[in-house]
């Protein structure tokens, strides 16, 4: 805690704080199923979205990330399918905040870290509450365990912390 963290990337150049445990002390209606470091390791975001970022976070949070440096790999992400949309839509719809350039994920990769934005910390998990409603379609429409079925929701609940796998 009280750890200032460096950001030089290739959209962002700065710094923030650490202001609680990595990991620890999360809004009480935040309850992610998986840390970053789970979801970069079974496969999200096509490999591409954390690639020139791996200074500002732990190291073992890569050592087993699936990640491609060159381009988006859709045979990365766990579920093998794009559930991801471009960045310009993203800001065109005004869910990108200046601290956060790459959205909700990079987001969530800070607030585990440690780093606390009281009104954007509210604004993301009011957003992150309201991807459940794929969790929804997924339980009415799919058999308990078929991780065939419904693809693509299952990978935007994993880009959101949400684990189906056992749904």
């Amino acid at each position: 805690m009280g750890k200032t963290i460096k950001i030089d990337d290739q959209m962002q150049k700065g710094q923030y704080e650490l202001t609680e445990k990595m990991g620890e002390n999360f809004d009480p209606e935040f309850k992610p199923e998986l840390s970053p470091k789970e979801l970069l390791e079974l496969g999200v975001f096509a490999g591409k979205y954390m690639t020139d970022c791996t200074d500002e976070f732990p190291a073992d949070w890569f050592e087993n990330a699936k990640l491609s440096p060159k381009k988006k790999d859709i045979s990365l992400n766990y579920y093998k399918v794009d559930a991801s949309l471009p960045l310009k839509h993203w800001q065109e719809k005004g869910w990108i905040h200046e601290e956060d350039p790459r959205g909700w994920f990079q987001w969530y990769c800070r607030y585990y870290y440690g780093r606390r934005l009281p009104q954007e910390d509210q604004r993301q998990i009011k957003r992150w509450k309201a991807i459940t409603r794929h969790a929804g379609a997924i339980r009415k429409n799919c058999e308990p365990g078929d991780l065939s079925c419904r693809k693509k929701q299952r990978q935007t609940l994993l880009h959101w912390a949400y684990d189906s796998r056992e749904m």
